[in-house]
């Protein structure tokens, strides 16, 4: 009879692997903690470091507060479940993942979210509109991909991937928002600012005349802050900072 203890999740994969997965569920926990979770509806995709063209991805039917480094789920392009995971994955989930990771070698990171305010803006025919700083940081990295109903057909990934382009914000019409990066951060500050920017477009819509900043503004402002913040340097502190925030407010999410 053998007594061995079965091996845990972290003994079973690489080191570089088991640091994603950590940084992946602290983006989970993160959306939580910000409110910005649909029950289980939406997604986080990391890639997973190496040769081979896999990623991690949330099992299906868990909630984000619940989710870990070792409950987390290796898929291929392909859509199969790779060892060690055990759960199953959100189909509209993959679609929409894997033709990202598929198509672009520079996205480690990719975030999509069904917020109120984001699905707000994106059933507006004009979309994130230049009245804010916030939105000014990020609206001209923003493409625009129209609504097919639920993300299920293999046939819409080709559509999908050539609307992102290279840019790194989405607005996906009717249905919510996405952000990319090669950094944990660099996807989380895109999601922030934008899901930020469209919360103020929906309170500033309930009062006044609205400012619009021409697009010289719009560059303008974009430009400093992209100079601004996403040197690797400035990511791998603010990375830092908002893994001690997860520590302190949601522990376990490395386990």
């Amino acid at each position: 009879m053998d007594d061995q203890a079965p091996q845990s999740v972290k003994e079973q994969v690489s080191e570089e692997e088991w640091k994603a997965r950590c940084d992946l569920a602290a983006l989970y926990r993160l959306v939580h903690m910000h409110g910005w979770d649909d029950l289980f509806f939406t997604h986080i995709s990391m890639s997973v470091p190496g040769p081979d063209e896999h990623f991690l991805l949330n099992p299906f039917g868990l909630l984000y507060e619940d989710v870990t480094a070792s409950n987390l789920v290796k898929v291929d392009l392909d859509g199969n479940v790779l060892p060690p995971s055990t759960y199953g994955i959100n189909p509209a989930g993959f679609t929409i993942h894997s033709a990202i990771h598929a198509a672009r070698e520079d996205v480690a990171v990719a975030m999509h979210l069904h917020t109120d305010q984001g699905v707000a803006v994106a059933a507006q025919k004009d979309g994130l509109l230049p009245i804010s700083q916030l939105a000014m940081n990020i609206m001209s990295d923003v493409a625009y991909h129209d609504y097919e109903g639920l993300a299920l057909v293999e046939e819409e990934k080709a559509r999908l991937v050539a609307d992102l382009g290279e840019k790194h914000t989405m607005i996906l019409r009717n249905h919510g928002t996405l952000s990319v990066g090669s950094h944990p951060f660099q996807a989380y500050l895109r999601i922030y600012l934008l899901e930020r920017a469209c919360r103020i477009q929906t309170m500033a819509q309930a009062g006044g005349e609205l400012i619009h900043w021409d697009k010289e503004m719009q560059d303008k402002v974009y430009k400093q802050g992209e100079e601004g913040v996403l040197n690797e340097f400035f990511l791998e502190i603010a990375w830092a900072a908002l893994r001690t925030r997860v520590d302190r407010e949601s522990p376990g999410y490395d386990q």
